[in-house]
């Protein structure tokens, strides 16, 4: 495929000579004959799809590449970090022209697969790696936490909020410090509390989310947020049954509950991937990493579509402005969480 490419530069070269109004078709019918033989392969992070979140959000990207920009797309699910290996070495001895690794959890496993493939282009999404044919896309979940972290204050009738993980690690704490820090922003007097699934299964395990979140709940938590993507679907019932507020994540996950979710903080890994995908296609392969954040619209809240009402008109203003400034500079939510942690 990298030889299609090449072959499509000069032929492109070569056309821009002719004269006549078919140069222009002639273009255009080498343009689309490459983009068509472009192959993209996704290596989903444990759990597959239906998580409606991480995964789901992968996949959509994905697919918006496959229907806006005519691509051809394969997805493959591993369920151990061996079949990590096997599904991108796969990919990589097939020519795809981008293989995409999803999830921090990968990242062994994609940086040694590229070093064993020099030619071939890799994708990882959520951390970041330092080789030449390696492309990442991370997030700040921090600034889109601390939004989400800001509603929960306001919101929180009992001034106590929750945090669940899924496991104990640096890029899941972004989203907890992010979200304390922005509760206790606007409302000093909030207590936090965190807790993290691990285990074997830190991100299917709804049964032990539900629990972790029902524990908090009766400790008087009344906005819980959760960072574990299948297993916060058990914090999100949890919610529902106490009749407290829960805060999604990834994903628009407040359709799951309408009126329970308080909204989401949403990671667009959607965006990311069709994103790198176009540029990769219009601009060729590029290495380094690529942030996604609040003011590229990488992360943020959703549009509160079931609890807008019950917000009101006075908070839903000031989020916006808490917004703004953190998009300016006004508020460092790195400086905030530093502050908090002293």
């Amino acid at each position: 495929m990298k030889k299609i490419l090449i072959l499509f530069t000069v032929l492109v070269t070569m056309l821009l000579s002719a004269c006549g109004e078919s140069k222009k078709e002639k273009i255009k019918e080498v343009k689309e004959n490459v983009v068509k033989n472009f192959k993209v392969g996704l290596v989903l992070s444990p759990g597959g799809l239906g998580d409606k979140s991480f995964n789901d959000s992968a996949y959509a990207g994905l697919i918006k590449a496959e229907k806006e920009l005519g691509v051809e797309v394969k997805y493959v699910v591993p369920n151990t970090q061996t079949e990590d290996l096997e599904f991108l070495r796969d990919f990589a001895e097939n020519d795809y022209d981008l293989i995409i690794g999803i999830g921090f959890l990968m990242k062994d496993s994609l940086e040694g697969v590229a070093k064993e493939y020099p030619n071939e282009h890799f994708v990882l999404i959520d951390e970041p790696i330092d080789l030449p044919n390696v492309k990442t896309a991370t997030f700040d979940e921090a600034e889109g936490s601390f939004i989400a972290g800001a509603l929960a204050g306001m919101m929180t009738e009992t001034n106590v909020i929750g945090f669940i993980g899924g496991m104990d690690m640096p890029l899941i704490k972004r989203f907890g410090n992010g979200y304390s820090a922005g509760a206790k922003y606007v409302n000093p007097k909030v207590k936090y509390f965190s807790a993290y699934v691990g285990g074997d299964h830190p991100f299917t395990d709804p049964a032990k989310g539900k629990e972790m979140a029902l524990s908090m709940i009766d400790s008087k938590a009344d906005v819980v947020y959760h960072a574990a993507a299948g297993s916060g679907m058990g914090v999100i019932e949890a919610a529902k049954e106490r009749g407290v507020y829960a805060i999604g994540v990834d994903s628009d996950q407040d359709y799951v509950a309408p009126g329970v979710v308080l909204t989401s903080m949403v990671k667009k890994v959607d965006m990311s991937i069709f994103l790198i995908i176009k540029e990769t296609i219009e601009k060729g392969f590029s290495a380094g990493r690529k942030t996604f954040d609040l003011s590229n619209g990488g992360v943020g809240i959703t549009e509160l579509k079931y609890t807008k009402e019950e917000i009101g008109k006075e908070k839903l203003e000031k989020l916006e402005q808490i917004k703004k400034d953190v998009m300016s500079g006004k508020i460092d939510v790195s400086n905030e969480i530093l502050e908090l942690n002293k």
